[in-house]
């Protein structure tokens, strides 16, 4: 496989028309491909935004050329996986060979709004790959023209199909950084995404990831593997620090936020962020050298696609600097 760097777009921190324009300005410096994620809220009330991800995805695949994905959706609470289903094929079936699905099993943040009960991490995890086995019938019954059904645990789907599809079925991306989840991808799905994270859990993963898809007979070395990860460039150090403080201390939380509910809660707890805490899970630094060198490792471990978020406000200038002097430097 080819080595993909693509942009991560944020919606929780820029208005929709801005998030295309940066979109269409980092293709144009050598970035391939955007991935956004599906939020109803943004993390601290800083951030901004948070707009609809299936309309800038159809605004994205009008304005650029590369693949687009959200990375990630949770088909489990605020959507029916049918729903998941029917706005991926549409997808894909407009911009042909370029979108991928990226679930996940869900936040609060994002999920909670629709008022439902908030269960315990099992059973989120149960509830998303109910959602795979329908919305992977679902993309079936579209390619086959034959209407499906299911009664699971936790999902019904009456007799129905997909009419609109593309020629082939987008690959469904699982998003997990636990080893049990990462085995369950492998069996269920097409590829997996991770964060940023110690090599070494990486690489736990993807030795997971690979024995549940040998189990499943397919070959993981031809599965994508995919990576966002979270940096801070600015032209001094100081700046690069005091936006990683102001505009992603989440980036700095070292606990599961999963079951967090509100921006406000984020905001509260971003006060105990300290400078040294994003040591180890974010790089922040001024030298674009050391960012290539940390991206270089995730690189050389094997993954395919890593979509890159700078959180400053200053998108512009960093993607002319890294466009320039670290995508070409990243190699194989």
């Amino acid at each position: 496989m080819t080595l993909t760097i693509g942009y991560a777009a944020m919606l929780e921190q820029f208005h929709p028309t801005e998030v295309v324009e940066l979109s269409a300005l980092a293709e144009q410096h050598g970035f391939s491909g955007v991935m956004a994620a599906d939020h109803f809220q943004p993390w601290v009330p800083q951030q901004g935004h948070s707009a609809f991800v299936w309309n800038v995805l159809a605004a994205l695949g009008e304005r650029t050329t590369g693949d687009i994905g959200p990375g990630v959706t949770a088909p489990t609470f605020r959507w029916h996986p049918a729903m998941v289903a029917q706005a991926s094929a549409t997808l894909a079936a407009m911009y042909p060979g370029r979108h991928w699905l990226g679930l996940g099993s869900g936040e609060a943040l994002n999920e909670h709004v629709v008022a439902g009960y908030w269960p315990e991490a099992p059973e989120r995890i149960n509830r998303m790959f109910e959602a795979i086995e329908i919305i992977t019938k679902l993309f079936r019954s579209g390619l086959d023209g034959k209407d499906v059904k299911h009664s699971g645990q936790f999902y019904k789907l009456e007799s129905t199909r997909l009419w609109t599809m593309p020629e082939e079925a987008p690959e469904i991306l699982v998003a997990t950084a636990g080893p049990v989840t990462a085995k369950r991808a492998g069996r269920h799905a097409d590829g997996l995404i991770t964060v940023g994270a110690p090599l070494e859990k990486i690489s736990g993963l993807f030795d997971r990831f690979a024995t549940g898809a040998r189990e499943a007979g397919k070959d993981p070395d031809v599965m994508p593997k995919v990576l966002q990860v979270h940096m801070s460039w600015a032209e001094t150090d100081e700046q690069a620090m005091a936006n990683a403080m102001t505009e992603w201390p989440n980036g700095g939380m070292k606990f599961p936020k999963a079951d967090i509910r509100s921006p406000h809660d984020f905001e509260q707890m971003a006060k105990l962020v300290r400078p040294e805490d994003f040591e180890g899970r974010m790089v922040v630094s001024s030298d674009p050298d050391v960012h290539r060198a940390a991206l270089q490792k995730y690189v050389d471990l094997g993954f395919d696609r890593i979509y890159l978020h700078n959180v400053g406000r200053n998108q512009r200038e960093w993607i002319e600097v890294f466009g320039r002097d670290v995508l070409p430097r990243l190699q194989r």
